[in-house]
């Protein structure tokens, strides 16, 4: 009989030691160092009468076949623009999130819509439980099996009975195997669950979805391994006292990290947002000083966004400079310009911005419509709703081009608005469009065109 072995993990970050301590030397938490069973008993293949493979050998390059891979369609199209295509066959893909955020309404409701039988095993609800979220989201449940199972070796037992064409776990922290003599969710369980479900899908082709809790920093719980192991690491983030969540890629390797999609949260469950301008832009008939329309780009995909700006005279002698989705350092930035080049006396003055809807940007291609937004509240001009703004904003106050130009030009004509501001700096091949574009070098310019 082989002999127990055991170590010592930190259940903060998964540093392991050979002997217990007090304190973790990565992570600084003290008394978070446990000991675990590393192993219990010889390992076998997931499957119970696996055939012993033949040993790969090595390939030259121009010998390995590149026929690209058929991705597999989730219904879902911002699922499937985060995701680089659609789900890649032997992926393992994680998804974190807060608690409540919608993390398993998400896979829930694709596993409901997909063409594919699908497995979805639940270790935190119960079947009559997922019955009655699976009614109030869809009603087609022809290629959806639910199983509520923590134990891996059960799982693997019903996966090679029915043979479903993908895999979805919720949640990875509450799998538990034979092979680890250690509770569900610490660090042990977590890697050795991982592993078996990563052999499985690489063994068998089929795509594995998996659903991860996450800490109090906001990192996914678990080891940092995890997040090594599997394919792509996917965010989904928003305010739970707010509708609209975002997803996002941290890790994709098949796939751009820059993607984003974004959902709205319903009493059926999500529904996608294909024009996120649509909740980022307030509808509204009068004209209102301090506003400003930016374009931005969020990954591939141009978002327009409203920049509103108050400023006011400073009551309590020392002024205010609040942000909110915006740097605070570069608004101290762009006011410092606009009093040196442009001469507008902001300094005894209390600026607020706000980034409408909740997101928070750094594309500096919104400079532009930050200072249109603040000169439109200081002066009480209001800018023409139908005017936007892309240009980056330097320290000597010139209008610096930005990147992608053309395709926001595009989406603000797209959008009905009918002139837009950019650097003059831009390299514009476009033809024939019923946008105005405005080629602007310096603060100056801008206003002169806004406020005469």
């Amino acid at each position: 009989m082989a002999k127990i072995k055991t170590s010592f993990f930190c259940q903060n970050c998964g540093s392991q030691y050979s002997k217990w301590q007090g304190q973790c030397n990565a992570c600084k938490e003290w008394n978070t160092i446990v000991e675990e069973v590393i192993q219990k008993e010889e390992k076998t293949s997931w499957k119970p009468t696996s055939e012993v493979k033949k040993t790969p050998k090595p390939l030259r390059i121009k010998d390995i076949d590149s026929t690209q891979e058929i991705r597999l369609d989730t219904s879902d199209g911002e699922l499937n623009r985060v995701l680089g295509g659609g789900l890649v066959p032997g992926s393992l893909t994680l998804l974190g999130g807060e608690p409540g955020i919608g993390k398993s309404t998400l896979l829930l409701q694709i596993a409901l819509k997909l063409p594919y039988k699908t497995l979805y095993v639940s270790g935190e609800e119960s079947q009559k439980q997922i019955k009655m979220r699976a009614e109030r989201i869809e009603n087609r449940f022809e290629n959806c099996f639910i199983l509520t199972e923590t134990k891996t070796q059960n799982i693997f037992k019903q996966i090679q009975e029915m043979e479903p064409e993908i895999v979805i776990i919720d949640s990875i922290q509450t799998l538990h195997t034979d092979y680890i003599e250690s509770t569900a969710g610490s660090i042990s369980q977590i890697r050795e669950c991982t592993a078996e479900l990563i052999k499985f899908a690489k063994e068998t082709n089929v795509p594995v979805l998996l659903i991860g809790h996450i800490t109090k920093d906001g990192t996914i719980a678990g080891p940092k391994i995890l997040e090594h192991m599997v394919d792509t690491v996917l965010q989904f983030e928003g305010d739970r006292n707010h509708v609209y969540r975002i997803l996002r890629s941290l890790k994709n390797r098949f796939g751009s990290t820059a993607e984003i999609g974004i959902y709205e949260m319903q009493g059926s469950g999500l529904r996608e947002v294909a024009n996120p301008s649509e909740i980022l832009i307030s509808h509204k008939n009068e004209e209102l000083s301090g506003t400003a329309i930016a374009s931005t780009l969020e990954g591939m995909r141009p978002l327009m966004i409203e920049i509103q700006a108050l400023v006011s005279t400073a009551v309590y002698g020392t002024p205010q400079r609040s942000t909110t989705g915006y740097n605070a350092k570069r608004l101290n930035m762009i006011l410092a310009v606009l009093e040196k080049r442009a001469g507008f006396r902001l300094g005894a003055k209390d600026v607020f911005l706000n980034v409408t809807g909740g997101i928070s940007v750094d594309d500096p291609a919104i400079d532009l419509a930050v200072v249109a937004a603040i000169l439109s509240s200081n002066e009480d001009i209001p800018v023409g709703k139908d005017f936007c703004f892309a240009g980056e904003v330097g320290l000597a106050g010139e209008i610096r081009p930005v990147n992608r130009v053309e395709q926001r030009i595009l989406e603000a004509e797209k959008l009905g608005f009918s002139t837009i501001f950019v650097s003059k700096y831009n390299k514009i091949s476009l033809k024939e469009t019923l946008i105005q574009v405005k080629l602007v070098a310096k603060i100056e310019d801008v206003v002169s065109e806004l406020f005469g």
